[in-house]
């Protein structure tokens, strides 16, 4: 074997390590890399909070639908609370705030 060839069989596994010692780490800390990553996992953990939440509010959701329509008395409460409705034998008392 020449010496040329040795020199390759040694040079080209040493310029590879050497060019993956560098460029890896540059990747890695490039905007694209690990500073991406992390910015991707931190806007995923707060949607994965936010729809648990809306999870939560849906099923809260569910089961109002449910009382008001087989419970009666959730309908009456609903009409006397939020929209301010009274029975007809009712008297309304309204004081100044």
């Amino acid at each position: 074997m020449s010496r040329l060839a040795r020199a390759l069989l040694w040079t080209l596994p040493f310029g590879l390590l050497v060019l993956s010692i560098v460029s890896v780490p540059l990747s890695i800390l490039d905007e694209q890399g690990l500073p991406r990553y992390r910015a991707l996992r931190d806007e995923l953990a707060e949607i994965d909070r936010v729809n648990d939440r809306l999870g939560r509010d849906v099923e809260a959701l569910h089961r109002e639908v449910g009382d008001l329509r087989q419970d009666p008395d959730a309908i009456e409460r609903i009409a006397r609370d939020e929209l301010g409705m009274i029975r007809e034998d009712e008297i309304l008392f309204q004081f100044p705030h």
